[in-house]
């Protein structure tokens, strides 16, 4: 399991971005991912969505990734979270910034108080896509090009306020031991699990 330093200090937090062989916390809510910019409520778990937000103590969030992009967000102040599945299609609609409107909008989380931690994905080294997913990302359209999801889901999360990010930095397609692939291994791929949110009182 990875965890992010940027949590530390936070003692009423627990979070994990999830291995291949990690063992994970029981009763994790995850949402049925579709590639949106949908952000659901803890209690909407199962539906269709890409990023489920909580403030309430002992339930956890998560996301399955395998190459796209985890994102853990939690805010000291309000101790609201949220758990973020950022592909390509999720980060072109700037879900990030959809998920931090939830949180203000649900439990009064302000941006600049909120830390963010990008966990492991598909990294620029071996992420070719064709070009018309490139000209989503500043690309001329013309050719394959190698796209940054955790740099582009980085700048929108300070675009929106964030002032502390953190990112893991490791390509799950480079380390085959330690992340599956979706890229690498097809629909043999299985999923890491990433979670937020806060002990049990």
């Amino acid at each position: 399991m990875i965890t992010a330093p940027v949590f530390a200090e936070l003692d009423w937090l627990i979070h994990g971005f999830g291995l291949r062989d990690s063992t994970l916390p029981a009763e994790i809510r995850l949402a049925k991912q579709i590639h949106s910019s949908i952000v659901l409520d803890a209690g909407d778990c199962g539906k269709e969505g890409d990023a489920l937000t909580s403030r309430e103590p002992g339930v956890l969030v998560g996301v399955r990734t395998a190459d796209c992009v985890p994102i853990l967000v939690a805010d000291p102040v309000t101790r609201a979270v949220a758990a973020v599945h950022a592909g390509w299609r999720g980060t072109a609609e700037n879900i990030v910034a959809a998920a931090l409107g939830k949180l203000g909008e649900r439990f009064g989380v302000r941006p600049e108080n909120v830390i963010a931690a990008i966990g492991p994905s598909i990294g620029p080294c071996c992420y070719e896509v064709g070009p018309e997913v490139a000209v989503r990302f500043g690309a001329s359209g013309t050719g394959k090009a190698h796209v940054d999801l955790p740099h582009w889901n980085e700048v929108q999360l300070r675009e929106a306020g964030v002032r502390t990010v953190w990112k893991s930095g490791e390509c799950t397609f480079c380390a085959a031991q330690r992340f599956f692939s979706f890229r690498r291994e097809r629909e043999a791929a299985g999923r890491m699990v990433s979670f937020i949110g806060q002990r049990q009182k």
